[in-house]
């Protein structure tokens, strides 16, 4: 190919890519304020350095955005000891009214390394088990991929698949009031952060959401 061609073509190329680079997430936290979202329930969340910061007792901070479905939601996250607790919650049918909403309703993503494999990091709280021994020690930052296709629930942690759930498989038995009603939950839904005790304090520095990925 000619130069003049091959530049053409490069140049036409990288007006095509672009649009794509640009698609690829959408951030929901804009690493200022807590514009587009709202807490919900006790405690509160801070904004500390471009990171958002769990303050206080049990709470709800949801996306005002609306139901999300078929995509994954990325979410960075530290903690900053060993029982350090917080989750994502998705699949929430409608803008939560309480701090329970979510547990209840949607599906509780845990944030907790020294839980068990149903109550840790990657698990979905009490209804699905998390591998474990892939999150980072406190004060370093890890990368949780949800990805939501129809019914199906797909938990990356750091890069490796520790938890995949099928709506509608079998559960174990709930034993404990804080445990989550069993029952189904939709293919969409909002989508929030826990705040679960003062003592454990867990940042977040990047909630974005991405096209679905296999």
């Amino acid at each position: 190919m000619r130069r003049a061609g091959w530049l053409a073509a490069a140049s036409l190329l990288a007006v095509v890519c672009l649009p794509a680079s640009a698609a690829e997430g959408k951030q929901l936290f804009n690493g200022r304020d807590l514009s587009g979202w709202k807490m919900t329930g006790w405690g509160s969340f801070a904004v500390e350095d471009g990171h958002m910061k769990t303050v206080g007792g049990m709470g709800l901070l949801f996306h005002e955005g609306g139901p999300l479905g078929d995509c994954t939601i990325r979410v960075v996250f530290k903690t900053t000891g060993t029982h350090g607790n917080s989750g994502v919650v998705i699949r929430m049918p409608e803008a939560p009214t309480d701090a329970w909403y979510g547990v209840h309703n949607g599906y509780e993503v845990q944030i907790d390394s020294s839980g068990d494999e149903w109550h840790a990091t990657g698990a979905l709280y009490s209804l699905s088990k998390t591998r474990k021994g892939f999150q980072k020690p406190a004060g370093e930052w890890n990368t949780m991929e949800i990805t939501l296709d129809g019914q199906r629930t797909t938990v990356r942690l750091n890069g490796e698949v520790v938890n995949e759930f099928q709506g509608g498989q079998a559960v174990p038995e709930r034993k404990m009031w804080y445990e989550p009603v069993r029952g189904p939950r939709p293919d969409k839904g909002y989508i929030g952060l826990q705040n679960h005790d003062p003592a454990s304090v867990v940042y977040f520095r990047e909630i974005s959401v991405h096209p679905r990925t296999k």
